[in-house]
């Protein structure tokens, strides 16, 4: 592993301090030293798994398969029991997230590639699309943002903000202006100068799901008149706070809109990091990249098996 894969890693597992804290290290306290798991400790491990926002139904299929495998399998000891439970909470993702590092936009021939930025406020969506532009820029990519969040001054401030330290162009408009105006304008400027990437913010804050579905809407038919097909990508941006309301966040948006990619901030700052198990699980949504610091840098791709390596302070080991 790569220098840079070292410290990527390293800030991950920083980053899930709290939510380790909540139930993993719960869990490693539970079969500390004994020299036998019983049954009684196996329904202990339920127990903490029910209550770390991971969710009843994902807990018990976990437990489920710990208890068969652990049928065939007669070693009971600690170590044992970790890496059964950790195996179940990487298998409990790849069933639902079924996506691998997000390197599509290296593959298509179609470009620029548009992405769509949706979210309600309070979530990080502004300083998400600056990660994201980062990331895109230290892979080698041209990338201009569209401010098409055109209803608050503030939102356009902080994304040129943002859009600065990432390196990135970015077309704004006066407070108020058509925000489809903005996203057209900004993928015509993308193709007429080769750019590679264009991430599209929104407003955050629509009166009904009528608004919202009408807004979203009309963005979508003005890019697509510069660009068949675009936007190629719509990500929503969730709070890693907010536990299992960010599930009730991401099924009103996909009713109003296709969502092709989550993207989960805020996951240092919280216990309840739990809650992208339940994501996985419930919301036919791929997890594309997760927020785990408030430096530009500290945007991750996400991958099941580093994810629940660090949550479980392992190495990581590729």
């Amino acid at each position: 592993m790569g220098i840079l894969n070292n410290i990527g890693f390293a800030k991950l597992k920083k980053g899930l301090k709290k939510t380790r804290k909540k139930f993993v290290d719960a869990i490693n306290e539970t079969v500390t030293g004994k020299a036998v798991i019983d049954d009684e400790t196996i329904e202990k491990i339920e127990e903490i798994l029910i209550t770390s926002d991971i969710g009843y139904e994902i807990a018990e299929n976990i437990v489920e398969n710990v208890k068969r495998s652990l049928k065939t399998d007669y070693d009971r000891s600690e170590l044992n029991i970790i890496k059964i439970v950790k195996d179940e909470l990487v298998r409990s993702i790849n069933e639902n997230n079924s996506v691998g590092k997000n390197k599509y936009y290296r593959e298509t021939k179609s470009k620029p590639i548009v992405i769509l930025i949706v979210g309600v406020n309070g979530v990080g969506k502004t300083t998400t699309i600056g990660k994201l532009a980062y990331n895109f820029k230290k892979d080698g990519l041209k990338v201009i943002v569209g401010g098409a969040d055109t209803f608050r001054a503030a939102a356009g401030e902080q994304l040129d903000i943002w859009a600065e330290r990432a390196g990135a162009n970015i077309l704004q408009k006066e407070p108020g202006s058509d925000p489809s105006s903005v996203a057209y304008e900004s993928v015509n400027i993308a193709i007429k100068n080769n750019y590679d990437i264009v991430l599209i913010d929104t407003a955050g804050r629509l009166h009904n799901k009528a608004n919202l579905m009408n807004e979203l809407g009309k963005i979508k038919r003005a890019i697509g008149k510069v660009l068949q097909d675009a936007p190629q990508e719509t990500y929503l941006v969730l709070d890693g706070t907010v536990g299992q309301n960010a599930i009730s966040q991401a099924n009103e948006f996909s009713k109003v809109t296709e969502l092709t990619g989550l993207i989960i901030t805020k996951l240092d700052g919280t216990a309840k990091g739990g809650v992208i198990f339940q994501i996985c699980a419930n919301l036919n949504t791929p997890v594309r990249y997760i927020g785990v610091g408030e430096n530009i840098d500290d945007l991750q791709e996400f991958d099941s098996e580093d994810f629940v390596n660090a949550l479980f302070d392992l190495v990581e080991v590729k």
